[in-house]
Protein backbone atom coordinates (compact mmCIF):
# COMPACT_ATOMS: atom_id res chain seq x y z
CA UNK A 1 0.00 0.00 0.00
CA UNK A 2 1.94 3.03 -1.27
CA UNK A 3 -0.11 5.54 0.78
CA UNK A 4 0.58 3.77 4.05
CA UNK A 5 4.26 3.36 3.14
CA UNK A 6 4.63 7.06 2.35
CA UNK A 7 2.92 8.02 5.62
CA UNK A 8 5.21 5.68 7.54
CA UNK A 9 8.27 7.21 5.89
CA UNK A 10 7.07 10.75 6.67
CA UNK A 11 6.55 9.84 10.34
CA UNK A 12 9.78 7.86 10.60
CA UNK A 13 12.09 10.81 9.93
CA UNK A 14 10.86 13.21 12.67
CA UNK A 15 10.58 10.26 15.05
CA UNK A 16 14.21 9.44 14.37
CA UNK A 17 15.08 13.10 15.00
CA UNK A 18 13.34 13.08 18.37
CA UNK A 19 15.05 9.82 19.32
CA UNK A 20 18.38 11.36 18.34
CA UNK A 21 17.79 14.30 20.66
CA UNK A 22 16.69 12.11 23.55
CA UNK A 23 19.68 9.78 23.16
CA UNK A 24 21.98 12.79 23.01
CA UNK A 25 20.65 14.08 26.33
CA UNK A 26 20.75 10.60 27.88
CA UNK A 27 24.35 10.13 26.80
CA UNK A 28 25.39 13.55 28.08
CA UNK A 29 23.91 12.92 31.52
CA UNK A 30 25.21 9.34 31.64
CA UNK A 31 28.78 10.35 30.74
CA UNK A 32 28.66 13.19 33.28
CA UNK A 33 28.00 10.70 36.11
CA UNK A 34 31.38 8.92 36.16
CA UNK A 35 33.18 12.22 35.54
CA UNK A 36 31.39 13.70 38.57
CA UNK A 37 32.23 10.62 40.60
CA UNK A 38 35.92 11.09 39.76
CA UNK A 39 35.85 14.81 40.53
CA UNK A 40 33.03 15.57 43.00
CA UNK A 41 29.54 13.97 43.00
CA UNK A 42 27.84 17.28 43.88
CA UNK A 43 29.17 18.78 40.60
CA UNK A 44 26.94 16.60 38.41
CA UNK A 45 24.82 18.65 35.99
CA UNK A 46 21.38 17.78 37.38
CA UNK A 47 22.52 18.47 40.92
CA UNK A 48 24.31 21.70 39.95
CA UNK A 49 21.43 23.05 37.86
CA UNK A 50 18.85 21.94 40.42
CA UNK A 51 20.76 23.58 43.26
CA UNK A 52 21.09 26.76 41.22
CA UNK A 53 17.35 26.67 40.56
CA UNK A 54 16.70 26.37 44.30
CA UNK A 55 18.99 29.33 44.98
CA UNK A 56 17.28 31.49 42.35
CA UNK A 57 13.73 30.57 43.33
CA UNK A 58 11.95 33.41 45.21
CA UNK A 59 11.25 32.68 48.88
CA UNK A 60 7.42 32.63 48.46
CA UNK A 61 7.75 29.99 45.72
CA UNK A 62 10.00 27.85 47.93
CA UNK A 63 7.50 28.23 50.74
CA UNK A 64 4.72 27.10 48.38
CA UNK A 65 6.78 24.07 47.28
CA UNK A 66 7.36 22.99 50.89
CA UNK A 67 3.67 23.47 51.77
CA UNK A 68 2.46 21.64 48.68
CA UNK A 69 4.98 18.83 48.25
CA UNK A 70 6.49 18.57 51.73
CA UNK A 71 9.65 16.48 51.86
CA UNK A 72 9.05 15.46 48.22
CA UNK A 73 9.81 18.99 46.99
CA UNK A 74 13.30 18.02 45.78
CA UNK A 75 11.97 14.98 43.93
CA UNK A 76 9.44 17.21 42.20
CA UNK A 77 12.19 19.66 41.24
CA UNK A 78 14.41 16.91 39.85
CA UNK A 79 11.47 15.48 37.93
CA UNK A 80 10.75 18.94 36.53
CA UNK A 81 14.38 19.29 35.39
CA UNK A 82 14.26 15.89 33.69
CA UNK A 83 10.97 16.76 31.93
CA UNK A 84 12.38 20.11 30.76
CA UNK A 85 15.54 18.43 29.48
CA UNK A 86 13.46 15.80 27.69
CA UNK A 87 11.39 18.43 25.89
CA UNK A 88 14.43 20.48 24.96
CA UNK A 89 16.25 17.38 23.75
CA UNK A 90 13.29 16.46 21.54
CA UNK A 91 13.21 19.98 20.06
CA UNK A 92 16.96 19.92 19.40
CA UNK A 93 16.64 16.50 17.80
CA UNK A 94 13.99 17.75 15.38
CA UNK A 95 16.03 20.86 14.61
CA UNK A 96 19.11 18.72 13.95
CA UNK A 97 17.39 17.10 10.94
CA UNK A 98 17.99 20.38 9.08
CA UNK A 99 20.51 22.24 11.24
CA UNK A 100 22.88 19.63 12.60
CA UNK A 101 25.66 21.99 13.62
CA UNK A 102 23.37 24.54 15.25
CA UNK A 103 21.48 21.87 17.21
CA UNK A 104 24.74 20.25 18.35
CA UNK A 105 25.96 23.69 19.44
CA UNK A 106 22.76 23.97 21.47
CA UNK A 107 23.76 20.86 23.42
CA UNK A 108 27.14 22.44 24.09
CA UNK A 109 25.44 25.60 25.37
CA UNK A 110 23.45 23.59 27.90
CA UNK A 111 26.72 22.02 29.03
CA UNK A 112 28.22 25.46 29.51
CA UNK A 113 25.15 26.49 31.54
CA UNK A 114 25.63 23.42 33.76
CA UNK A 115 29.32 24.22 34.18
CA UNK A 116 28.56 27.82 35.13
CA UNK A 117 25.96 26.61 37.66
CA UNK A 118 28.51 24.19 39.18
CA UNK A 119 31.22 26.87 39.40
CA UNK A 120 28.87 29.33 41.06
CA UNK A 121 27.72 26.98 43.81
CA UNK A 122 28.79 28.12 47.29
CA UNK A 123 30.39 24.72 47.90
CA UNK A 124 32.41 24.66 44.67
CA UNK A 125 35.68 22.83 45.20
CA UNK A 126 37.45 24.29 42.16
CA UNK A 127 37.56 24.47 38.34
CA UNK A 128 37.20 20.68 38.11
CA UNK A 129 33.53 21.10 39.09
CA UNK A 130 32.88 22.30 35.54
CA UNK A 131 34.15 19.05 33.98
CA UNK A 132 31.07 16.80 34.39
CA UNK A 133 28.78 19.20 32.51
CA UNK A 134 31.37 20.08 29.85
CA UNK A 135 32.51 16.52 29.12
CA UNK A 136 28.93 15.28 29.06
CA UNK A 137 27.90 18.09 26.69
CA UNK A 138 30.76 17.43 24.27
CA UNK A 139 29.88 13.75 24.05
CA UNK A 140 26.15 14.56 23.81
CA UNK A 141 26.76 17.04 20.98
CA UNK A 142 28.83 14.49 19.09
CA UNK A 143 26.12 11.87 19.51
CA UNK A 144 23.45 14.26 18.23
CA UNK A 145 25.57 15.20 15.21
CA UNK A 146 26.14 11.53 14.36
CA UNK A 147 22.58 10.33 14.92
CA UNK A 148 21.00 13.33 13.21
CA UNK A 149 23.02 12.53 10.09
CA UNK A 150 21.59 9.01 10.11
CA UNK A 151 18.08 10.22 11.03
CA UNK A 152 17.96 12.72 8.15
CA UNK A 153 18.15 9.83 5.67
CA UNK A 154 15.44 7.73 7.33
CA UNK A 155 12.37 7.62 5.11
CA UNK A 156 13.97 10.01 2.62
CA UNK A 157 13.87 7.62 -0.37
CA UNK A 158 10.89 7.43 -2.70
CA UNK A 159 8.62 4.42 -2.46
CA UNK A 160 10.34 2.75 -5.45
CA UNK A 161 13.46 2.55 -3.35
CA UNK A 162 11.72 1.25 -0.26
CA UNK A 163 14.41 -1.39 0.32
CA UNK A 164 17.02 1.34 0.70
CA UNK A 165 14.68 3.30 2.96
CA UNK A 166 14.27 0.19 5.06
CA UNK A 167 18.04 -0.15 5.23
CA UNK A 168 18.26 3.46 6.46
CA UNK A 169 15.79 2.72 9.20
CA UNK A 170 17.62 -0.44 10.21
CA UNK A 171 20.96 1.37 10.16
CA UNK A 172 19.63 4.16 12.36
CA UNK A 173 18.10 1.62 14.72
CA UNK A 174 21.41 -0.22 15.04
CA UNK A 175 23.41 2.96 15.75
CA UNK A 176 20.85 4.35 18.20
CA UNK A 177 20.64 1.03 20.05
CA UNK A 178 24.42 0.90 20.39
CA UNK A 179 24.37 4.49 21.69
CA UNK A 180 21.68 3.68 24.26
CA UNK A 181 23.63 0.64 25.49
CA UNK A 182 26.80 2.71 25.83
CA UNK A 183 24.92 5.44 27.70
CA UNK A 184 23.39 2.96 30.13
CA UNK A 185 26.85 1.48 30.70
CA UNK A 186 28.35 4.91 31.43
CA UNK A 187 25.54 5.67 33.84
CA UNK A 188 26.02 2.35 35.62
CA UNK A 189 29.75 3.07 35.95
CA UNK A 190 28.98 6.48 37.43
CA UNK A 191 26.55 5.02 39.96
CA UNK A 192 29.10 2.38 40.93
CA UNK A 193 31.79 5.00 41.49
CA UNK A 194 29.41 7.20 43.47
CA UNK A 195 28.39 4.19 45.50
CA UNK A 196 32.02 3.69 46.44
CA UNK A 197 32.11 7.17 47.98
CA UNK A 198 28.88 6.50 49.83
CA UNK A 199 30.08 3.14 51.14
CA UNK A 200 33.11 4.75 52.74
CA UNK A 201 30.94 7.26 54.57
CA UNK A 202 28.47 4.55 55.58
CA UNK A 203 31.30 2.42 56.95
CA UNK A 204 32.57 5.35 59.02
CA UNK A 205 29.09 5.81 60.46
CA UNK A 206 28.73 2.12 61.29
CA UNK A 207 32.06 2.26 63.12
CA UNK A 208 30.90 5.06 65.45
CA UNK A 209 30.43 4.00 69.07
CA UNK A 210 28.75 6.75 71.03
CA UNK A 211 30.07 7.09 74.59
CA UNK A 212 27.88 7.54 77.64
CA UNK A 213 27.10 11.21 78.18
CA UNK A 214 28.89 13.09 80.96
CA UNK A 215 25.56 14.86 81.52
CA UNK A 216 22.68 12.45 80.77
CA UNK A 217 19.23 13.70 79.82
CA UNK A 218 16.92 13.98 82.84
CA UNK A 219 14.44 11.13 83.04
CA UNK A 220 11.19 11.95 81.30
CA UNK A 221 8.42 12.66 83.82
CA UNK A 222 5.78 9.98 84.22
CA UNK A 223 2.80 10.81 82.05
CA UNK A 224 4.72 12.93 79.53
CA UNK A 225 3.04 10.79 76.84
CA UNK A 226 -0.74 11.05 77.14
CA UNK A 227 -2.75 7.86 76.52
CA UNK A 228 -4.82 9.43 73.75
CA UNK A 229 -5.17 7.74 70.38
CA UNK A 230 -3.96 9.93 67.53
CA UNK A 231 -1.66 12.20 69.54
CA UNK A 232 1.97 12.60 68.44
CA UNK A 233 4.64 10.52 70.08
CA UNK A 234 6.53 12.63 72.61
CA UNK A 235 9.84 11.40 71.14
CA UNK A 236 9.68 11.43 67.36
CA UNK A 237 11.13 8.28 65.75
CA UNK A 238 14.05 9.03 63.44
CA UNK A 239 12.16 7.69 60.43
CA UNK A 240 9.34 10.17 61.08
CA UNK A 241 11.47 13.20 61.91
CA UNK A 242 10.92 15.97 59.39
CA UNK A 243 13.58 16.90 56.85
CA UNK A 244 13.63 20.36 55.26
CA UNK A 245 16.82 21.56 53.53
CA UNK A 246 18.09 22.58 50.11
CA UNK A 247 20.34 19.57 49.45
CA UNK A 248 19.22 17.79 46.27
CA UNK A 249 21.62 14.99 47.12
CA UNK A 250 22.15 14.15 50.79
CA UNK A 251 25.88 14.65 51.54
CA UNK A 252 27.71 11.47 52.50
CA UNK A 253 30.54 12.68 54.72
CA UNK A 254 33.25 10.35 56.03
CA UNK A 255 33.62 10.90 59.76
CA UNK A 256 37.28 9.92 59.52
CA UNK A 257 38.14 12.87 57.28
CA UNK A 258 35.62 15.39 58.63
CA UNK A 259 36.92 18.57 60.26
CA UNK A 260 35.39 21.65 61.85
CA UNK A 261 37.14 25.02 61.72
CA UNK A 262 36.28 27.79 64.21
CA UNK A 263 37.59 31.22 63.19
CA UNK A 264 36.69 34.88 62.76
CA UNK A 265 36.58 38.10 64.77
CA UNK A 266 38.37 37.93 68.09
CA UNK A 267 38.94 34.18 67.78
CA UNK A 268 41.95 31.91 68.03
CA UNK A 269 41.43 29.65 65.02
CA UNK A 270 40.78 26.08 66.11
CA UNK A 271 40.29 22.90 64.06
CA UNK A 272 38.52 19.86 65.50
CA UNK A 273 38.01 16.38 64.09
CA UNK A 274 35.27 13.88 64.84
CA UNK A 275 37.36 11.71 67.18
CA UNK A 276 38.25 14.78 69.27
CA UNK A 277 34.61 15.78 69.68
CA UNK A 278 33.60 12.22 70.53
CA UNK A 279 36.23 12.14 73.29
CA UNK A 280 34.97 15.32 74.97
CA UNK A 281 32.41 15.39 77.81
CA UNK A 282 29.05 15.12 76.03
CA UNK A 283 25.60 16.29 77.04
CA UNK A 284 22.35 14.48 76.29
CA UNK A 285 19.12 16.47 76.03
CA UNK A 286 15.55 16.12 74.79
CA UNK A 287 14.99 19.07 72.44
CA UNK A 288 12.14 19.97 70.10
CA UNK A 289 13.15 21.38 66.71
CA UNK A 290 10.84 23.46 64.52
CA UNK A 291 11.24 24.54 60.90
CA UNK A 292 10.37 28.13 60.05
CA UNK A 293 8.43 26.76 57.05
CA UNK A 294 5.98 25.05 59.39
CA UNK A 295 2.49 26.43 58.82
CA UNK A 296 0.06 26.75 61.73
CA UNK A 297 -0.82 23.16 62.62
CA UNK A 298 1.92 21.86 60.31
CA UNK A 299 4.11 18.73 60.57
CA UNK A 300 7.60 20.25 60.55
CA UNK A 301 8.25 19.93 64.27
CA UNK A 302 9.60 17.01 66.26
CA UNK A 303 11.39 16.01 69.44
CA UNK A 304 14.48 13.86 69.69
CA UNK A 305 17.06 12.94 72.30
CA UNK A 306 20.28 14.57 71.13
CA UNK A 307 23.84 13.78 72.21
CA UNK A 308 26.54 16.35 71.58
CA UNK A 309 29.30 18.73 72.58
CA UNK A 310 28.24 21.94 74.36
CA UNK A 311 28.82 24.61 71.71
CA UNK A 312 29.51 27.40 74.19
CA UNK A 313 32.47 25.44 75.62
CA UNK A 314 34.12 25.13 72.21
CA UNK A 315 33.60 28.84 71.53
CA UNK A 316 35.00 29.89 74.89
CA UNK A 317 38.09 27.77 74.30
CA UNK A 318 38.62 29.72 71.07
CA UNK A 319 38.38 33.00 72.95
CA UNK A 320 34.80 33.90 72.07
CA UNK A 321 32.87 36.22 74.37
CA UNK A 322 29.22 37.23 73.87
CA UNK A 323 28.59 40.89 73.02
CA UNK A 324 27.19 41.50 76.53
CA UNK A 325 30.68 40.70 77.85
CA UNK A 326 32.64 42.74 75.36
CA UNK A 327 32.80 40.23 72.50
CA UNK A 328 33.53 41.58 69.01
CA UNK A 329 31.16 39.26 67.15
CA UNK A 330 27.38 39.10 67.50
CA UNK A 331 26.72 36.51 64.76
CA UNK A 332 27.92 32.91 64.53
CA UNK A 333 27.84 31.78 60.89
CA UNK A 334 27.68 28.02 60.39
CA UNK A 335 28.62 26.52 57.02
CA UNK A 336 27.66 23.11 55.71
CA UNK A 337 29.65 20.89 53.36
CA UNK A 338 27.03 21.69 50.70
CA UNK A 339 27.62 25.45 51.04
CA UNK A 340 24.56 26.29 53.13
CA UNK A 341 25.10 29.16 55.59
CA UNK A 342 23.10 29.85 58.77
CA UNK A 343 23.56 32.71 61.22
CA UNK A 344 22.86 32.47 64.97
CA UNK A 345 23.08 35.22 67.61
CA UNK A 346 26.25 34.65 69.64
CA UNK A 347 24.39 35.94 72.71
CA UNK A 348 21.79 33.17 72.42
CA UNK A 349 24.36 30.45 71.79
CA UNK A 350 26.29 31.40 74.93
CA UNK A 351 23.47 32.36 77.33
CA UNK A 352 23.43 29.00 79.11
CA UNK A 353 20.94 27.11 76.96
CA UNK A 354 21.88 23.65 75.67
CA UNK A 355 23.24 24.73 72.29
CA UNK A 356 25.32 21.87 70.94
CA UNK A 357 27.14 20.23 68.10
CA UNK A 358 25.09 17.04 67.97
CA UNK A 359 26.75 13.71 67.23
CA UNK A 360 23.86 11.41 68.13
CA UNK A 361 20.08 11.24 67.75
CA UNK A 362 17.71 8.95 69.66
CA UNK A 363 20.51 6.70 70.86
CA UNK A 364 22.46 6.27 67.61
CA UNK A 365 24.82 8.28 65.39
CA UNK A 366 23.12 10.98 63.35
CA UNK A 367 21.47 9.65 60.19
CA UNK A 368 22.86 11.08 56.94
CA UNK A 369 19.53 12.84 56.32
CA UNK A 370 19.91 14.67 59.62
CA UNK A 371 23.50 15.80 59.33
CA UNK A 372 25.98 12.98 59.98
CA UNK A 373 28.63 13.23 61.24
CA UNK A 374 27.90 16.51 63.08
CA UNK A 375 25.09 19.06 63.10
CA UNK A 376 24.40 22.15 65.14
CA UNK A 377 21.25 22.97 67.10
CA UNK A 378 20.24 25.81 69.40
CA UNK A 379 17.03 25.35 71.44
CA UNK A 380 14.52 28.15 70.97
CA UNK A 381 15.61 29.22 67.48
CA UNK A 382 14.09 28.15 64.18
CA UNK A 383 16.21 25.70 62.24
CA UNK A 384 17.21 28.10 59.47
CA UNK A 385 19.21 30.20 61.95
CA UNK A 386 20.53 27.43 64.18
CA UNK A 387 20.31 23.82 62.97
CA UNK A 388 23.11 23.54 60.41
CA UNK A 389 23.46 19.96 59.14
CA UNK A 390 26.74 18.48 57.81
CA UNK A 391 28.50 21.39 59.51
CA UNK A 392 32.13 22.05 58.65
CA UNK A 393 32.86 25.69 59.54
CA UNK A 394 31.96 28.22 62.26
CA UNK A 395 32.83 31.86 61.69
CA UNK A 396 32.48 34.65 64.24
CA UNK A 397 31.28 37.83 62.53
CA UNK A 398 28.55 40.47 62.82
CA UNK A 399 25.01 40.76 61.53
CA UNK A 400 25.99 43.99 59.79
CA UNK A 401 28.92 42.36 57.99
CA UNK A 402 27.31 39.21 56.61
CA UNK A 403 23.90 37.93 55.49
CA UNK A 404 23.54 34.11 55.47
CA UNK A 405 21.68 32.16 52.79
CA UNK A 406 18.11 32.64 53.98
CA UNK A 407 18.56 36.24 55.10
CA UNK A 408 19.60 37.08 51.54
CA UNK A 409 16.22 35.66 50.52
CA UNK A 410 14.05 37.93 52.68
CA UNK A 411 13.88 35.85 55.88
CA UNK A 412 14.54 37.51 59.24
CA UNK A 413 18.03 37.69 60.75
CA UNK A 414 16.87 36.68 64.21
CA UNK A 415 14.20 34.03 64.55
CA UNK A 416 13.10 32.84 68.01
CA UNK A 417 10.49 30.08 67.80
CA UNK A 418 6.93 31.40 68.14
CA UNK A 419 4.49 29.94 70.66
CA UNK A 420 2.25 27.43 68.91
CA UNK A 421 -0.35 24.77 69.73
CA UNK A 422 -1.52 22.05 67.35
CA UNK A 423 -4.58 19.80 67.39
CA UNK A 424 -3.51 16.22 66.56
CA UNK A 425 -6.90 14.63 67.14
CA UNK A 426 -9.57 14.82 65.84
CA UNK A 427 -8.16 15.23 62.36
CA UNK A 428 -9.50 17.91 60.01
CA UNK A 429 -12.93 16.99 58.57
CA UNK A 430 -13.23 14.00 60.88
CA UNK A 431 -16.63 12.38 61.22
CA UNK A 432 -17.34 11.63 64.88
CA UNK A 433 -19.99 9.90 66.92
CA UNK A 434 -21.89 11.86 69.59
CA UNK A 435 -20.55 11.68 73.11
CA UNK A 436 -17.25 12.38 74.82
CA UNK A 437 -14.41 13.03 72.38
CA UNK A 438 -10.82 13.63 73.49
CA UNK A 439 -9.40 16.68 71.77
CA UNK A 440 -5.61 16.49 72.11
CA UNK A 441 -2.35 17.66 70.67
CA UNK A 442 0.98 19.32 71.37
CA UNK A 443 2.16 22.86 72.13
CA UNK A 444 5.65 24.31 72.03
CA UNK A 445 7.60 27.46 72.86
CA UNK A 446 11.18 26.24 73.03
CA UNK A 447 13.32 27.77 75.78
CA UNK A 448 10.24 29.41 77.33
CA UNK A 449 8.03 26.38 77.94
CA UNK A 450 4.25 26.00 77.89
CA UNK A 451 2.20 26.89 80.97
CA UNK A 452 -1.35 26.85 79.62
CA UNK A 453 -3.38 25.49 76.70
CA UNK A 454 -7.00 26.47 76.05
CA UNK A 455 -9.57 24.90 73.76
CA UNK A 456 -12.73 26.43 72.31
CA UNK A 457 -15.56 24.80 70.35
CA UNK A 458 -17.28 27.07 67.83
CA UNK A 459 -17.81 30.47 69.52
CA UNK A 460 -18.10 29.03 73.01
CA UNK A 461 -15.93 29.92 76.00
CA UNK A 462 -12.27 29.00 76.26
CA UNK A 463 -11.65 25.97 78.45
CA UNK A 464 -8.33 25.03 80.04
CA UNK A 465 -6.93 21.78 78.68
CA UNK A 466 -5.25 19.20 80.88
CA UNK A 467 -1.46 19.40 80.48
CA UNK A 468 0.94 16.49 80.55
CA UNK A 469 4.03 17.06 82.70
CA UNK A 470 6.60 19.30 81.05
CA UNK A 471 9.88 17.50 80.31
CA UNK A 472 11.75 20.80 79.95
CA UNK A 473 11.21 24.26 78.55
CA UNK A 474 13.04 23.10 75.39
CA UNK A 475 10.48 20.41 74.49
CA UNK A 476 6.89 20.43 73.37
CA UNK A 477 4.13 19.59 75.83
CA UNK A 478 1.12 17.38 75.27
CA UNK A 479 -2.41 18.43 76.22
CA UNK A 480 -5.93 17.01 76.09
CA UNK A 481 -9.47 18.22 76.67
CA UNK A 482 -12.68 16.14 76.84
CA UNK A 483 -15.49 17.47 74.65
CA UNK A 484 -19.15 16.51 74.80
CA UNK A 485 -19.71 16.28 71.06
CA UNK A 486 -23.27 17.05 69.88
CA UNK A 487 -24.59 16.41 66.36
CA UNK A 488 -23.64 18.98 63.74
CA UNK A 489 -20.57 20.64 62.27
CA UNK A 490 -18.12 22.16 64.76
CA UNK A 491 -14.89 24.17 64.64
CA UNK A 492 -12.38 23.35 67.38
CA UNK A 493 -9.69 25.96 68.14
CA UNK A 494 -6.63 25.85 70.39
CA UNK A 495 -4.21 28.43 71.76
CA UNK A 496 -1.22 28.25 74.11
CA UNK A 497 0.49 30.49 76.65
CA UNK A 498 4.25 30.30 77.15
CA UNK A 499 6.41 30.56 80.25
CA UNK A 500 6.71 34.34 79.93
CA UNK A 501 2.91 34.73 80.21
CA UNK A 502 2.44 35.56 76.52
CA UNK A 503 -0.56 33.94 74.81
CA UNK A 504 -0.12 33.23 71.12
CA UNK A 505 -1.77 35.73 68.82
CA UNK A 506 -4.98 35.00 66.93
CA UNK A 507 -3.79 36.87 63.83
CA UNK A 508 -2.71 34.44 61.13
CA UNK A 509 0.56 35.14 59.33
CA UNK A 510 2.47 33.17 56.76
CA UNK A 511 5.85 31.63 57.43
CA UNK A 512 7.87 34.42 55.77
CA UNK A 513 9.79 36.25 57.22
CA UNK A 514 10.05 34.80 60.75
CA UNK A 515 7.59 31.94 61.15
CA UNK A 516 3.83 31.41 61.04
CA UNK A 517 1.51 32.70 63.74
CA UNK A 518 -2.16 32.23 64.60
CA UNK A 519 -4.52 29.78 66.28
CA UNK A 520 -4.88 26.28 64.90
CA UNK A 521 -8.40 24.99 64.29
CA UNK A 522 -10.04 21.95 62.74
CA UNK A 523 -13.57 21.33 61.51
CA UNK A 524 -15.29 18.09 62.47
CA UNK A 525 -18.77 16.68 61.86
CA UNK A 526 -20.68 14.80 64.55
CA UNK A 527 -23.30 12.42 63.15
Amino acid sequence: MPGVSNLRDRIARPTAGIVSGLLSALTALAVAEPVAALTRPQAGPVNAVGSAAIDLTPAPVKDFAIRTFGENDKTVLQLGIVIALTLLAAVLGLAALRYRRAASAGVLLFGVAGAVAALNRPDTAGPADALPSLVGAVVGAAVLYLLAGKASRVGARPASESATAGFNRRGFLAVSTATAVAAVGAGALGRALNGRHGRGAAASRQAVRLPAPASPAPALPKGVQLPVAGISSFTTPVKDFYRVDTALEVPKVDAGTWQLRIHGKGVRTRVHNFAELLARPLIERDITLTCVSNEVGGPYVGTARWLGVPLADLLREAGVRPPSRGGKADQLVARSVDGMTLGSPVEDVMDGRDAMLALGMNGGPLPFDHGFPVRMLVPGLYGYVSACKWITDLELTTFDAYDPYWVKRAWARRAPVKTQARIDTPKPFARLSPGTVQVAGVAWAQHRGITRVEVRVDDGPWKDADLAPQASTDTWRQWSSPWNALPGGHTITVRATDGTGQTQTEQRTRTIPDGAAGWHNVFATVT
